[in-house]
């Protein structure tokens, strides 16, 4: 169809892929919206309705342990320890590594990254299988932003453990919304026919609660919580 993406099949089993030349420019792209965002200044006003100096978004530290965490994600979500019956891998927590951020510096700069990880985890796998620019935007640009919600929990006791419960409960949700109405078609065999209405939940949830519990349980054990107190210091610092 084009440079960038190409056309997969006939009829009701079409989609569409990225081309490898899509892929690279996609990650250019996705590199050079992460750095203009981080550029970006807001100019809130105060009580007595008078702007306050302009302030960025981003400081070159935030953008740095952003950028490492995001990283580390994007490279856990390659570990897969194992998968669900019906569809969905068990990932070494990496989804700990996207809501972190929101935990570290807030609502703003975590659904900022966690929108940037939606769009590398779209290039990683997304990109061969694309039903429409909706169910794009459902399974990745949504569904993955809502990780970010971590950051309304950054001040709060047990702050990175609810904001984490809460990104990876509206991840599952949307994801299952998506599966409604997208994904209704692709229902294994193996899946009870007389289930097929939860379908989309129990595919995605199974994967997710199961990656849920083991991430709890990894970072509930007292040197890890040690461990990850401590990078919140350097992060703030």
């Amino acid at each position: 169809m084009s440079t960038f993406i190409t056309k997969v099949g006939e009829g009701s089993d079409a989609y569409f892929e990225l081309t490898q030349t899509g892929i690279f420019v996609s990650i250019i792209l996705i590199f050079l919206l992460i750095v203009t965002v981080a550029m970006l200044k807001s100019a809130p006003v105060n009580e007595e309705g008078e702007v306050v100096p302009k302030k960025k978004i981003f400081n070159v530290k935030q953008l740095v342990f952003s950028a490492v965490s995001l990283a580390l994600a994007f490279a856990l979500s390659y570990v897969k320890i194992f998968r669900m019956p019906w569809g969905g891998s068990v990932t070494l927590c990496s989804m700990l590594f996207v809501t972190i951020i929101g935990y570290w510096y807030g609502p703003t700069i975590g659904l900022i990254s966690a929108f940037a990880y939606g769009l590398l985890q779209f290039v990683q796998g997304g990109s061969s299988y694309m039903l429409s620019l909706n169910q794009v935007a459902m399974d990745y640009i949504v569904a993955f932003a809502a990780l970010g919600l971590s950051g309304f929990f950054s001040r709060k006791k047990n702050g990175l453990l609810t904001g984490y419960l809460v990104g990876i409960f509206f991840r599952g949700l949307f994801h299952s919304i998506g599966g409604y109405l997208y994904w209704m078609d692709y229902m294994p065999e193996n899946f009870p026919q007389s289930l097929a209405w939860i379908y989309p939940v129990a595919y995605n949830y199974a994967y997710i609660i199961a990656e849920g519990i083991i991430t709890v349980i990894i970072i509930s054990l007292p040197p890890v919580k040690k461990a990850l107190t401590k990078v919140k210091e350097m992060a703030l610092s």
